[in-house]
């Protein structure tokens, strides 16, 4: 029997070790840890003899850059170990003072570099030229062109220090939401079926998908209650976020927060508007989805919390982690031997933490760097088929980190979010695929394409409706209108009737929805899972389609790293996101799958 067979939770120090991720490529003891902290934080006054001199030579500069290069990569191992203990027990005290230990470090270490940005912009261009053509400084030619693309917004070392010492405290506003709607807020508990279970942010979500509707009711009613109680703090902590974004752009010189947020990943705004845009042309058939469901449920009226609950309840399934792991490989078979043979041995290895323990952060992640294994989080449960889904998906990060460190060096390995979620999900296509073809049942098929319509509506409509919204909300504040709670609610009841349609009928508290998203806080973020679904669902397709050719341009995608801008990348291995056409494609896929749905749902029973 598994651990994550028993009904109690373990404690950490009674979870088999084989279960668990192996730390030991990252540091072998603690105490290997704590003196490599210690040395880090010695060696970074190293970093002030460079101060006004990186000017003098291509040689100089180089040395500094090596320099740099080694303290960030430590910092970075040093950071990955923190956190990933800290993720394994939360309520271990000792994770929690390694991590506090940690960030003083890393922040401090920032603060230092701070200059480094603004010296090299104040270097004569000419003579910036002559440093970068040099053979001594080839394999920072990337690195030091990305950094001249922010000439126009980098501002005196003064000043570039000032906002640097800011940077902790520009994270209050989220700090204070998390605070407020994580830890303070009491939501109290809900009846189900299965037992009295305690109404929190993190149990909303599983409490709408009860096939119960009462239970779905009352849960949303109780839980929007508490925010319509704590409406005015929460409104006030979004403006302030918004206002703080729309500071930096001022004091940057970027025309808006959405050129700001762009900027770095040289995507240019065209490529949000083609996504708003389409997705507002084909918002009739998300409407006939949410028809269908309509009749589905055998309901006279749809209701907000009537959209998350599974069309075809949760079917009988039961893989153990080594069968998910054997169906996962084969699915990804199209990606070639090296693929499959290096994530199948990660997978069954020491990559991934794999079940629950108290203490334990839930959800799923992977956490790759420079040095040490690309590391999965897991809370894997056997009985659950999505549990299969997120392994791929994990599983896809991690395989993205795996080629890139080994194709790049470090000061270009690192890739964007808006790569990351095509990896992820790209996989998830694959294992789709997989299981449809060898189901032996037509309500396994619906359960799985219910799915992809589900993952559809959640992160491209979904997160395309979030992304305008943000966009409005910002464009309000830089054009003098203030963010109040009448102004946030307005706003988003308008796009909660424009994306769901008529055939919902919203409650006055609906457009409360709006104050609990913790994306926001990251602006302009969300839009990249509904571009990244959109790109892997048009290169899975072409690699399915395809052969050796449509592969390694996939392949080369996720070699490239950090050395390519993400368009740019995305290109060379078959998908043009500068142009609307992916994503349309992806509705188009939408639609065929809403009509096969159709079939199976009513064939299955």
């Amino acid at each position: 029997m598994n651990k994550n067979d028993k009904t109690t939770i373990p404690e950490r120090k009674d979870v088999n070790p084989d279960y668990t991720w192996d730390l030991s490529k990252l540091f072998t003891s603690e105490e290997e840890w704590d003196k490599t902290l210690a040395q880090l934080e010695k060696d970074i006054d190293k970093i002030e003899e460079y101060k006004g001199t990186l000017h003098t030579s291509p040689e100089h500069l180089k040395e500094f850059l090596e320099l740099t290069n080694g303290l960030e990569m430590q910092s970075e191992s040093l950071g990955n170990y923190a956190f990933l203990r800290t993720a394994e027990d939360a309520g271990n005290s000792k994770n929690q003072d390694r991590m506090a230990r940690y960030m003083r470090v890393a922040s401090l270490l920032n603060s230092r570099l701070s200059f480094f940005n603004p010296e090299i912009l104040t270097i004569d261009p000419q003579k910036m030229n002559t440093f970068i053509q040099s053979e001594i400084l080839k394999p920072y030619r990337i690195v030091l062109a990305k950094i001249l693309r922010f000439k126009p917004h980098v501002l005196s070392a003064n000043e570039e220090n000032l906002l640097a010492m800011q940077t902790e405290s520009n994270e209050t506003p989220h700090k204070a939401f998390s605070a407020l709607t994580d830890v303070d807020l009491e939501f109290g508990y809900i009846k189900t079926p299965e037992g009295t279970v305690p109404l929190s942010q993190s149990t909303f979500g599983m409490l709408l998908i009860n096939q119960d509707r009462t239970v779905r009711e009352k849960a949303y009613k109780q839980f929007y209650s508490v925010f319509e109680n704590h409406k005015n703090t929460l409104a006030a902590l979004y403006a302030g976020s918004v206002q703080l974004d729309v500071y930096k752009v001022r004091a940057r010189k970027y025309n808006s927060t959405r050129e700001m947020r762009l900027f770095p990943d040289n995507v240019p705004e065209s490529v949000y508007d083609n996504l708003v845009n389409t997705i507002h042309k084909n918002l009739p058939a998300l409407h006939s989805y949410y028809t269908y469901r309509k009749e589905a449920l055998g309901i006279d009226q749809l209701k907000h919390w009537d959209v998350y609950v599974p069309l075809v309840s949760s079917v009988n399934t039961r893989y153990r982690y080594e069968e998910a792991v054997s169906i996962v490989i084969k699915a990804l078979k199209p990606l070639g031997n090296e693929y499959t043979e290096t994530l199948e041995k990660g997978l069954l290895g020491r990559w991934v933490d794999r079940y629950e323990n108290k203490g334990k952060r839930s959800g799923a992640f992977s956490s790759g760097g420079y040095r040490g294994d690309p590391y999965i989080l897991m809370n894997y449960k056997e009985t659950v088929l999505r549990d299969l889904f997120t392994l791929a998906h994990e599983g896809g990060h991690s395989m993205h980190s795996w080629y890139s460190v080994r194709n790049n060096p470090f000061q270009h390995y690192n890739y964007t979010i808006f790569e990351a979620e095509v990896a992820s999900t790209f996989n998830e296509q694959l294992v789709a695929r997989y299981l449809l073809k060898n189901a032996d049942n037509n309500k396994v098929k619906a359960y799985i394409i219910g799915k992809q319509l589900d993952d559809i509506i959640a992160t491209i409509f979904r997160q395309t409706m979030f992304a305008e919204f943000e966009h409005k909300a910002h464009r309000m504040v830089e054009t003098g209108t203030p963010l109040t709670v009448d102004s946030i609610r307005t706003l988003y009841r308008q796009l909660l009737e424009e994306y769901f349609g008529k055939e919902l009928s919203l409650e006055k508290e609906s457009d409360l929805e709006g104050l609990r998203i913790p994306h926001f806080y990251r602006s302009y973020y969300v839009y990249k899972y509904a571009t990244g679904l959109s790109a892997a669902i048009a290169l899975s397709k072409r690699v399915l389609d395809g052969g050796e050719k449509e592969r390694d341009d996939y392949l080369g995608f996720l070699k490239s790293g950090g050395s390519k801008y993400p368009l740019e990348s995305l290109k060379t291995a078959g998908v043009d996101m500068s142009s609307p056409e992916p994503v349309q494609d992806a509705i188009d896929v939408f639609k065929n799958l809403l009509t096969e749905f159709k079939a199976l749902h009513s064939s299955a029973g």
